[in-house]
């Protein structure tokens, strides 16, 4: 049956890293009442995260903000939409260029073989866009054709995969490439509120591309076969995750009844999915769950009974990055790339990722 293959992944994240101790004590500090302050220690002692990144040093001490400035009351000025915009539309050029090329250089894929970009991003709008940029910027053909999916949120990565394996299965030459490029931390907020409170949390910045082929790659290359892909909706979280522009940064509604409105559904959801492909749960080697935060995988593994390892790569990745919206997803991705086919032929792979909606997006996977 025709297929297509991810072939190369790579990943970026900005220069400025904080550790999630950091963070907090720094949060602490912008916060009003005893209560809060209980509760956001509460909040990033549960979270996995060790750190973060950002495009922003704003909230080093040593370094004095250049978009969130700190008033005259000691806490951040929450700067306007379009100045956060504005950053993005600079960043998210020099992110998304850079990862670009990056996957172009380590695949060996030469910048002429590319006929078609991908990019997915939720946290900023700017035309000409990342997908422009990276044709000019990289030296891409001028005839390759550029799609944009915007503010879908953390699932929209694998919708772009589904894109680049249909081009691919329509055009067996095609070489697609996809780029997500996320910065979440132009949208802090620092009013009281639990949204902000955990949106403040678990979110970061980050870039991840990779090539998507119908060749099929060589003996002992690594590789992610496409085997097929799964939309569904759970409407009773509609108004659980939430995302929409307001006058100062997006906003985001997030609510801490996510992860058990998740695990409510997703056996009833993936069990006819997999079934049509005469699949089971059990079937199912490792999974590739889009770490929204540490209570979603804890819910999502209790519910599926997964074993500690079938979900390890989700858990490094929050632990070492925290939540890129829709390129986190590609990070968990490259991790499992790397871990060779086994001979026993027990390499299939679920990605799952979750978004307002509130949305599930799966794909199955097949490492070769």
């Amino acid at each position: 049956m025709p297929t297509a293959y991810i072939r190369n992944i790579e990943t970026l994240v900005p220069p400025y890293a904080y550790p999630q101790e950091f963070v907090r004590d720094r949060m602490i500090c912008w916060m009003d009442g005893d209560k809060e302050r209980r509760l956001l220690r509460r909040v990033y002692a549960n979270s996995g995260i060790e750190t973060r990144h950002s495009i922003l040093s704003d909230f080093f001490e040593d370094k004095p903000g250049n978009l969130f400035r700190i008033g005259d009351n000691g806490k951040p000025v929450e700067p306007g939409t379009g100045e956060r915009n504005d950053r993005y539309a600079v960043e998210a050029r020099k992110l998304a260029t850079d990862v670009a090329g990056h996957v172009l250089k380590s695949g060996g894929f030469p910048p002429a073989d590319v006929t078609h970009v991908i990019t997915a991003s939720c946290t900023g709008f700017s035309n000409p866009g990342a997908d422009y940029h990276i044709v000019r910027d990289l030296g891409l053909k001028q005839s390759v054709a550029r799609f944009a999916l915007g503010f879908m949120g953390c699932y929209a990565a694998i919708p772009a995969l589904r894109m680049a394996r249909d081009f691919c299965l329509a055009d067996p030459s095609a070489v697609v490439m996809v780029v997500a490029i996320e910065l979440c931390t132009l949208h802090l907020h620092f009013e009281d509120g639990m949204d902000s409170l955990l949106a403040n949390a678990i979110f970061a910045d980050g870039a991840a591309a990779i090539v998507v082929s119908a060749k099929k790659p060589d003996a002992g290359q690594p590789a992610l076969r496409l085997d097929g892909f799964a939309s569904a909706l759970i409407p009773e979280g509609e108004k659980e995750m939430a995302w929409r522009i307001g006058n100062k940064g997006f906003e985001i509604a997030l609510s801490t009844y996510i992860p058990e409105i998740i695990g409510g559904n997703i056996v009833s959801l993936l069990t006819p999915i997999l079934a049509e492909r005469g699949m089971a749960l059990s079937n199912v080697s490792t999974w590739a769950v889009h770490p929204g935060g540490k209570a979603i995988l804890d819910k999502v593994g209790k519910e599926l009974q997964l074993k500690p390892e079938q979900i390890q790569a989700s858990r490094d990745i929050l632990r070492r990055y925290g939540n890129m919206s829709s390129a986190t997803i590609l990070f968990v991705l490259k991790e499992l790339l790397k871990c060779p086919a086994t001979p026993s032929g027990d390499n299939s792979i679920c990605a799952l990722a979750f978004g307002p909606g509130l949305t599930v997006e799966s794909a199955l996977l097949t490492r070769q």
